[in-house]
């Protein structure tokens, strides 16, 4: 037999198909992607703009910092007895008081414990410390010579002079203020630390340090910054560093800073064996020195943050539109391909017209059957205006359809979703009426009322299911209070055990014990109830040992209602499918039941899950929070809420 070659017209959908999924997704990629880049530089802009804030008030304390201690010097060199120390020693006076050393010594402590400077101290004209702030320490820098410093030698020759360096007593880096004592040749000094602000910067979270003219970090809210270098100090640099004792044996390794290229305002901070993490590197210059501040500020979760979820809107957004617009054009396709049916069958019968004229006009000889023929002509010309007609009025409704179903399409899911809900209590409404009749025809009343009133009752329900509508509506707030679960448990076997007996499947109820009460909205999950036993019956239906089984369990403040079956079971790629909108394994099934289930378990602060039962078949498990210190007012707003 010669293989039969697949038709191009039945392929051709397919086709088109695939394509219009393969531009979807490449527009929904080509979006986020635009909307990732245009989110990741307004982000970038608000973080530069808050950075550059950040950076002049940190720049402004500091100075305002360094503007207060500045002046202490100057006040000092003023003092007469800081003079009288000073002066006394050029003069070799063997007879210097040593009441007044002792007593300048207290003054620069109090000062010193006053202006929080770290020391303050007296220096003679050979570079001699003859009192200090510190007399009293172990460590004291009385007797100490200080003539290499440069600030020394800056306030002997200028009258004023500043450093910043490593305490070669203290081993603690700070800045040295100078001056010259006037009259005696002295200096007093005063050395300000930074551990305050460099305290503040580390609890800021962002990066910050201060480098001098060379690119040497002198403060830093990183401890582990501290004399590193932001560029590479050539080797006589060094060595005039090391001669003048200012930063000690501190390697003056290069930062970890890397720039990033095509971004000038950005680096990679490395750390070690961890991965480098990207930041804006933003700096300004410290008035009254040749300092600059720089600062850090990290990048990587506000602008992760905003990328992703500009990727993930504008995803949405340009899916959405691209399945409107393929609903919309095949409609408008299925639409032009009717009406190409109908052209074509009007000028099939057109044509039919023609050829039964002529066969008329040749026919005279046969004219009872040529009347009967112009007969036929006539009426199947009636037929072809009424079928223009009937297309014009189709045309007409599918206009309407077009307008209409905008406004259709906000209410399918929630109509879908009413009409599911509304079904379970109209069942068991036909399955009570059913069963008093029959009752009243054997003349048991008794047990027909009974039945009447159940079909009350569940007409009440339906009436609470529209006022959920009305509540849907206003957007109202979902009630979470307690309910006996005893009730819960029997409305909702009520409206299944009819069923149930029908089909001769065994219901057993594991009863749970008396009073206990859980949190939520009884009515609601009532339904919930409902819809599981239903599709637990459904599961079971035409298997050797139909059976489903209601277990109530107790585990802390936490309750758990099990339904189990002996159906199939839940195979693992349908599991995490199960609880979707519009996803059903059932022939007639709107698939929105378990849907509609976990959103109001969820509302009621609990949980539902579905998994394989280790004895055969499935098993839905709703776990609710128990009801703690429940009375009976509560049980009868229940029963209130219900009818």
């Amino acid at each position: 037999m010669r293989p039969t070659r697949p038709d191009p017209a039945a392929t051709r959908p397919g086709r088109r198909r695939g394509l219009v999924l393969v531009a979807s997704l490449a527009a929904m990629l080509l979006a986020a992607w635009i909307a990732g880049r245009a989110a990741e530089r307004w982000a970038l802009a608000d973080l530069r703009r808050t950075a550059h804030a950040t950076l002049a008030l940190q720049v402004a304390a500091l100075h305002a910092e360094m503007q207060k201690q500045a002046s202490l010097p100057l006040a000092l060199a003023a003092d007469p007895e800081i003079a009288a120390v000073a002066g006394a020693s050029m003069s070799q006076d063997p007879a210097l008081s040593q009441d007044l050393v002792a007593r300048v010594n207290r003054r620069l402590a109090q000062v010193a414990a006053a202006t929080a400077a770290a020391v303050i101290y007296v220096i003679r004209p050979d570079g001699i410390t003859v009192a200090a702030s510190n007399a009293e320490a172990e460590r004291s820098f009385i007797g100490r010579d200080y003539a290499f410093r440069p600030y020394f030698r800056q306030a002997v020759a200028t009258g004023a002079g500043s450093q910043f360096a490593l305490g070669t007593v203290s081993g603690r880096a700070g800045l040295y203020l100078s001056r010259r004592i006037v009259g005696t040749g002295g200096v007093v000094v005063v050395k300000i630390e930074f551990d305050g602000i460099e305290a503040a910067w580390r609890a800021g979270g962002d990066g910050v340090f201060v480098a001098d003219s060379r690119g040497i970090v002198l403060v830093a809210s990183d401890p582990a910054w501290h004399f590193s270098t932001l560029r590479r100090i050539d080797e006589d640099e060094r060595r005039r560093i090391r001669e003048a004792l200012e930063f000690g044996a501190a390697p003056l390794a290069e930062m970890p800073l890397h720039p990033i290229p095509g971004a000038p305002d950005r680096v990679r901070i490395g750390r070690g064996a961890a991965p480098a993490r990207p930041a804006l590197a933003l700096d300004a210059a410290i008035p009254g020195t040749d300092w600059r501040l720089h600062t850090l500020t990290p990048l990587g979760g506000a602008v992760e943050r905003e990328r992703v979820q500009a990727w993930i809107i504008a995803a949405l957004l340009t899916g959405l539109a691209c399945l409107g617009l393929t609903t919309l054009a095949d409609r408008r396709r299925r639409q032009r391909r009717r009406l190409a049916e109908v052209s074509a069958r009007r000028e099939e019968l057109e044509g039919c017209v023609r050829e039964r004229t002529q066969e008329l006009t040749d026919a005279n000889r046969m004219l009872r059957l040529e009347i009967e023929e112009r007969r036929r002509a006539e009426a199947e010309r009636e037929r072809v205006e009424a079928e223009r007609e009937r297309v014009e009025a189709e045309r007409e409704r599918l206009g309407r359809e077009l307008a209409q179903a905008g406004r259709l399409a906000a209410l399918g899911q929630f109509a879908a979703s009413m009409a599911h809900e509304i079904n379970q209590p109209l069942a068991a409404i036909r399955a009570y009426a059913d069963n008093a009749a029959i009752l009243m025809q054997r003349g048991r009343t008794t047990e027909a009322s009974e039945n009447t009133v159940a079909i009350g009752r569940l007409t009440d329900r339906i009436g609470g299911l529209t006022r959920q509508l009305k509540g849907f509506a206003r957007r109202a707030s979902p009630r979470r209070e307690p309910v006996p679960l005893d009730a819960i448990l029997r409305d909702g076997l009520e409206l299944v055990e009819a069923r149930a007996r029908g089909a001769g499947i065994p219901l057993v109820v594991d009863a749970p014990r008396a009073g206990l009460h859980v949190l939520g909205d009884g009515p609601r999950l009532e339904q919930v109830l409902v819809n599981l036993l239903q599709n637990a019956l459904d599961a079971v239906a035409g298997r050797p040992d139909p059976r489903v089984t209601l277990r109530v369990s107790e585990d802390g403040d936490r309750v758990g209602i099990a339904v189990h079956d002996t159906g199939p079971g839940l195979p693992e790629a349908l599991r995490a499918q199960v609880f979707d909108a519009f996803f059903t394994t059932k022939s007639d099934g709107l698939g929105l039941g378990l849907a509609i289930a976990r959103g109001i378990v969820e509302d009621c602060g609990g949980s539902l899950t579905a998994g394989d039962d280790p004895a055969g078949g499935a098993v839905f498990r709703m776990d609710l929070a128990r009801a703690n210190g429940t009375a009976e007012p509560e049980a009868a707003g229940y029963r209130e809420a219900r009818h």
